[in-house]
């Protein structure tokens, strides 16, 4: 395992709000927000390939668009134990969750669950035919990787 940080973008970009993950590695990619010990990578819809990127890393950060209940457009973000309880919590709250539930435990039964993780759920306006997102999910995309961008500078301390 090694000390870099993923950054997992998840989605599928013809479903509208549904691709916002992949929309935001994009965004980040594209304004080099976030260099060295950093890898992006559009994980698109989630397989099982992912599990060997996310079993050698000790900080993961996962982009995905869930139900929060909350109006179009929100980001919330839950760490560590946080995101274990979210995602393993009501099943139904993304199409991808049940996949990252079981790639986390693949991780943690080899032993190798990252130290830091964090889900940054995106709240979709709508799941439909569209590859863009809703208005008020691309407003979101931006403020999303302001708290990429501050995830990683604060797991760098805790790293360092």
């Amino acid at each position: 395992m090694n000390n870099n940080c993923l950054v997992l973008g998840l989605g599928n970009t013809l479903l509208s709000d549904e691709g916002v993950g992949v929309h935001v590695i994009k965004r980040l990619e594209e304004a080099a927000l976030l260099d060295g010990d950093v890898t992006c990578m559009d994980g698109g819809t989630l397989s099982f390939t992912l599990a060997e990127a996310i079993e050698s890393t000790n900080r993961l950060i996962v982009v995905d668009a869930a139900e929060l209940n909350a109006a179009p457009g929100t980001v919330q973000v839950y760490e560590n134990e946080g995101m274990d309880e979210f995602i393993g919590s009501n099943r139904k709250r993304s199409v991808h969750e049940v996949s990252l539930l079981d790639l986390l435990a693949i991780a943690r039964l080899t032993d190798s669950l990252p130290q830091r993780r964090a889900l940054v759920a995106i709240q979709p306006a709508q799941v439909d035919w569209g590859d863009v997102p809703t208005e008020a999910v691309q407003a979101a995309i931006e403020p999303a990787c302001e708290v990429i961008h501050s995830l990683v500078q604060r797991w760098r301390q805790w790293a360092a």
